[in-house]
């Protein structure tokens, strides 16, 4: 067995004194698995992915990412954040920088790379998605849709090895949802370790090694995504489905 690239052991996070927001997680994530997390609004679906990259912190447990043990190591912490790319509900671009600028910025100053050959990277991650002619625009002049493809291009130009969305379509309009979904099963074919928390449930049975259900801060339920959506083994799973399934 080689060892998980995550691994959540016994993770508790409080917000304040009375908000339990992650009960006792136990989770391990392989190297390459591509895992699709879903469950009511509070669930702690979103917080779970964002201390993968210590946007939030834990109080208890250990979270263990690429063989680093998250804590207040700063050094530690800054090491992760290169292996982890994150794509939030919103862009997040600055609005006074071209396309290229916003992809370039953090391999220039982080990265230590000369503008050229960040141009080149930044190019390279644009053809993946498919919006390299809209380079030399300003991300207000794009649509939605091109901005959130453009925001995992950003992700990419890092090369991380474990890549965090955080309902990457849901500040989409309908029509837009599909082509940023299409680049995301693409680069789900290349290998990369992907946590996504969606309520896309086409997009889980096309890609997902498994589906993840929490409520109330705990995993009730994991399983493939055939056998989740089919053979729901809890109440709280079943619910759940009934609602955004419709039946």
């Amino acid at each position: 067995m080689t060892s998980p690239i995550i691994s959540f052991d016994k993770v508790n996070k409080w917000y304040g004194n009375n908000f339990h927001v992650l009960r006792d997680i136990d989770l391990n994530v392989a190297k390459g698995e591509r895992i699709v997390i879903c469950g009511p609004s509070g669930s702690g679906k979103s917080t779970l992915i964002r201390c993968i990259n210590r946007l939030e912190e834990h109080q208890q447990g250990r979270l263990t990412v690429d063989g680093v043990e998250l804590s207040d190591d700063v050094k530690a912490i800054d090491a992760i954040r290169q292996q982890v790319g994150m794509v939030f509900q919103q862009f997040n671009l600055f609005p006074h920088l071209t396309v290229l600028e916003n992809l370039t910025l953090s391999p220039m100053w982080v990265g230590k790379l000369p503008k050229k050959e960040a141009e080149e990277k930044a190019m390279h991650q644009l053809q993946r998605v498919r919006i390299a002619e809209q380079a030399q625009k300003y991300p207000l002049q794009l649509s939605g849709g091109q901005q959130q493809r453009v925001a995992i291009a950003r992700a990419l130009c890092l090369t991380p090895k474990i890549m965090l969305f955080d309902e990457p379509t849901s500040a989409l309009d309908p029509e837009m949802i599909k082509e940023v979904l299409d680049v995301m099963v693409e680069m789900a074919e290349q290998g990369i370790t992907m946590l996504c928390v969606t309520h896309e449930m086409g997009f889980a049975k096309a890609v997902a090694d498994r589906v993840i259900f929490m409520d109330q801060g705990q995993i009730v339920e994991q399983n493939t995504p055939h056998e989740f959506f089919n053979n729901p083994r809890t109440d709280r799973a079943q619910d759940f489905l009934s609602k955004i399934l419709g039946h």
